[in-house]
């Protein structure tokens, strides 16, 4: 799971529960033609080069976040690392392209597809008679045994995360040759494309032991373009070296050195040379960007970074013609030979409300919220300043360019404040109503206690409240929004940690991530107008005494400016129609365990990946919540708690058809449900900057396609990159 700044395909979702089929909704079909096709809203960045282009050997040097604990992707503390590793080093059957698509990998699969439906569901996979393990292994039938009895959720001596797809399985054996696998499934499965992605060999899934622990720390037989040369924990790398007995197109690196750096420090590391590629924040971007411009002309493209261009060009005036350059300065003008490489992220942002309890437990109020939001403003905000398109997502399940993509946020229809305003009132919130002094109770929503400091935030919140009371129109925040005119909450308060496992996807086995990406000021600031949560001013809206105010929770740290900005924007929108935000700042590592996952908030921003897969993987994101045998509530992903009989009807079908446009028409279907039930809102395509060696060729910003590790390399002196990589 990720928020404001965590990459991609490791997470999942969440929702509470409300009759939505019982909604007054317009027709629940997706916006448009059931037959268009979208396309991607931003292209990959990779300086694409024919392999002929490109030099052979060399090495790369690539920043990660972690060196992961485990190489095993289908263990609980799997990360992004992992993941990367995965597709250097072992067997992917299909992977996804520039569209979020599954393409089937020719260097593994001649061909595989479904012979049989009746009575049983039964594929047939051709593999390449060339693909051999490491140690020498011809890749066979064995494997996808091993592989299927591991995740198959059978045995509980397996310490697996996840068992999609795999549980469905009712025996694999070997076709009419050693080439040949079938296998058979007890009950239909539409996403049979996303299983054995990657595949590891049988030593490593033979048994319970090799399993938990055997590929915990080292990976000795794989079967890719790179082998696993070593780990060094100590200095936080993982060298990949060149496959001696990899049998497709030769690797064109010799090594790929991936090293973890945080985030904050990669544009030190870029500039003191340690770096040739990382995915970096905004403020380095816009480093980037001015010191690989012309002499005196401005960077190629605009980046946001928290300072005004007026203050630049205010400290440049101020500078005498012979002051000696400083530190930053002498770094900047090392960054001269990289360049930013920019796409979006198969990831989108979305504000959850979790509907368990307090106000948003009333679907109408959760509905006002969603109304009063202009997202393509909030989309605008964050992609803009980047020079990336600034289009709100329209689905949960898919993004544009994918198959399932259609925009059925029409279930909810779009920004109208009297719409959200109407809402409000019919669901007994009014203006200028009796209400009550709380004395020792929670906020709604919260699990957590109050903070320490609580009578001290009061008197800040009631300061700022009364020094913004008669705040003017939209353009007039915009032009305030970045002064002081804002408070700090919730500095102390922390909420009991209560950890929620995590599933995962199920292409390439990915985890669900608790790390995600950091770097920048810290501070999660309540915007100006915002009122104190207690002695709320006149005029506020209220029910039964209680005034109507809702509990914003964001991390704290490094790397979630952007998360906070738009969060400011959110508490502007939702004022407008009567609705009050506390916003309570939590620590990062706590964010997501202690409060999105154990429903300690009301308002949060977090992000979530595309799946090729939604039918396997959204589901527990959306399923409804049900009551476990020990009382508790089982919510999977679904961490808004909203969810409906309806949506995982709909999902259930969509799993279990293998007709490819009747799965695709019951996803739009449960996603203009998920829309109407308005327990998540999605907001915007998460932005990716990857800075890159101008002279590295077929890597950058990836988008949606897999890695294609063997084409990376350095361009041939006097090279250029082409249009189009070729396949030579």
């Amino acid at each position: 799971m990720s928020y404001d700044g965590v990459g991609p395909r490791a997470v999942m979702r969440s929702v509470a529960f409300l009759t939505a089929g019982a909604l007054a909704v317009p027709l629940l079909t997706g916006c448009g033609s059931e037959d268009e096709t979208s396309k991607p809203l931003a292209g990959q960045d990779i300086a694409p080069a024919a392999r002929a282009q490109v030099t052979q050997g060399g090495t790369l040097r690539w920043a990660v976040d972690t060196v992961p604990e485990t190489f095993n992707t289908f263990q609980s503390d799997a990360d992004a690392t992992t993941t990367r590793v995965a597709q250097a080093v072992l067997p992917s059957l299909y992977r996804i392209d520039e569209n979020g698509r599954a393409q089937r990998n020719p260097a593994y699969l001649e061909s595989a597809k479904v012979v049989d439906s009746e009575p049983k569901q039964v594929v047939l996979y051709k593999l390449n008679q060339q693909a051999v393990w490491s140690d020498g292994r011809e890749i066979g039938a064995a494997d996808f045994a091993a592989q299927w009895r591991a995740l198959s959720g059978k045995d509980s001596a397996y310490w697996t995360a996840r068992n999609a797809g795999y549980d469905r399985i009712e025996k694999i054996e070997r076709g009419e040759n050693d080439l040949e696998v079938r296998v058979t499934f007890a009950r239909p499965y539409a996403d049979w494309q996303s299983l054995f992605s990657p595949l590891y060999p049988k030593q490593v899934m033979g048994t319970p032991d090799s399993f938990n622990d055997g590929a915990r720390r080292k990976l000795k037989v794989t079967a890719g373009p790179f082998v696993v040369k070593k780990v060094d924990r100590k200095n936080e790398q993982v060298r990949l070296a060149r496959n001696p007995r990899w049998w497709g197109r030769p690797a064109k690196l010799s090594e790929i050195v991936l090293t973890a750096v945080p985030r904050e420090k990669r544009a030190a590391a870029l500039a003191a040379g340690k770096l040739d590629l990382a995915e970096i924040d905004p403020a380095a971007a816009q480093r980037i960007d001015k010191a690989s411009a012309p002499k005196g002309a401005a960077g190629p493209r605009s980046v946001a970074s928290g300072s005004s261009g007026a203050a630049e060009k205010s400290g440049a005036a101020e500078k005498k013609a012979d002051d000696k350059p400083s530190k930053a300065e002498k770094a900047d003008t090392s960054l001269g030979g990289f360049e930013v490489r920019r796409s979006l992220e198969p990831a989108y942002t979305q504000l959850a409300l979790n509907g368990a309890d307090g106000p948003l437990a009333d679907e109408r109020v959760r509905r006002a919220v969603a109304r009063a939001l202009d997202r393509t403003a909030l989309a605008a905000l964050v992609l803009k300043p980047l020079g990336l398109p600034a289009v709100p997502v329209g689905s949960h399940l898919a993004l544009s360019g994918q198959d399932a993509y259609a925009d059925g946020s029409g279930a909810l229809g779009g920004q109208d404040t009297a719409e959200a305003q109407a809402l409000l009132a019919d669901a007994g919130w009014v203006a200028g109503g009796p209400i009550k002094e709380e004395t020792g109770e929670k906020a709604a929503g919260a699990e957590g206690e109050k903070s320490k400091d609580k009578k001290s935030d009061e008197k800040k919140e009631e300061k700022g409240d009364k020094k913004e009371k008669n705040e003017k129109d939209k353009n007039e925040e915009d032009k305030n929004k970045n002064d002081d005119g804002t408070y700090i909450v919730g500095q102390d308060g922390k909420a009991p940690a209560e950890a929620t496992g995590g599933k995962d996807l199920a292409q390439d086995g990915k985890q669900q991530l608790t790390h995600p990406h950091q770097g920048g000021a810290p501070g999660a600031y309540a915007p100006k107008g915002t009122a104190a949560p207690a002695n709320a001013a006149a005029g506020a809206l209220a029910k039964n005494g209680k005034a109507l105010s809702l509990r914003f929770v964001l991390p704290s740290g490094p790397g979630s400016e952007s998360l906070r900005q738009v969060a400011t924007r959110i508490s502007r929108m939702l004022a407008k129609v009567g609705i009050r935000t506390e916003t309570v700042k939590v620590a990062d590592d706590s964010y997501f365990k202690d409060h999105v996952a154990s429903g300690s908030y009301d308002l949060a921003l977090y992000s979530w990946p595309a799946s090729a897969f939604p039918a396997t993987d959204a589901r527990p994101i959306y399923a409804k919540p049900q009551p476990a045998a020990d009382g508790s509530l089982n919510v999977e992903q679904n961490y808004t708690r909203v969810g409906t009989d309806q949506v995982d009807q709909l999902f259930d079908q969509a799993i279990s058809t293998l007709d490819e446009g009747e799965e695709r028409d019951l996803i739009r279907k449960a996603d203009t449900r998920i829309w109407a039930a308005a327990g998540s809102i999605p907001l915007y395509q998460r932005p990716q900057l990857t800075a890159a060696r101008k002279n590295l060729a077929n890597a950058g910003a990836f988008g949606f396609q897999t890695p294609v590790y063997e084409d990376m390399g350095f361009l041939e002196k006097g090279a250029r990159p082409a249009a189009h990589p070729s396949g030579t």
